[in-house]
């Protein structure tokens, strides 16, 4: 099947951005912490491996988010990798703030970094740098604690769903 040629003057509105960008499939991870007693927290779908030395990692948030505000007070803030059932969980995740951690089996570090016990991967962290982006804020977030799982496989988001990897051969 041939596909039309790339021009450079072609309409870029967002929705068939969106739907170029969602066929590239990305994991998806929980950033949270406990803000005046409380747990705060968001899922996030841009997560990234940046740097080894300074062990660093990114996601990328809605310049609008009313959640990252108040993480981004934190001293530390937990990030973990969501398992290829969490489908639910990250909806939980994005949906009204007093109730994403209902039923969730978390641990709390002592600099109040949140993090999921059955996660496929746990880091602590603080933030390294924000960087503006367009319409998105980069979170560059510098590691100090990885916990992980040997045989869980991630949640994968892709068109706009969720799916899970398949083991090759």
């Amino acid at each position: 099947m041939t596909q039309p040629p790339l021009t450079t003057n072609q309409d870029l509105d967002s929705a068939r951005l969106r739907e170029a960008f969602g066929v590239f499939p990305s994991g998806v991870v929980a950033v949270a912490a406990i803000v005046d007693g409380a747990p705060i927290g968001l899922a996030a779908s841009s997560f990234t491996s940046v740097s080894l030395e300074p062990p660093l990692v990114s996601f990328s948030i809605a310049a609008t988010s009313k959640t990252w505000p108040t993480l981004r007070r934190c001293d530390h803030v937990g990030v973990t990798i969501l398992r290829e059932d969490h489908g639910e969980v990250c909806r939980q995740l994005a949906g009204p703030v007093d109730h994403r951690f209902d039923g969730l089996t978390c641990s709390v570090t002592g600099q109040g970094a949140l993090t999921l016990d059955d996660g496929v991967a746990q880091f602590d962290c603080t933030i390294h740098e924000e960087v503006q982006a367009g319409d998105h804020v980069i979170v560059l977030l510098q590691l100090h604690a990885v916990a992980h799982a040997e045989a869980s496989m991630p949640l994968i988001f892709h068109r706009s769903g969720f799916g899970r990897l398949s083991a090759s051969a």
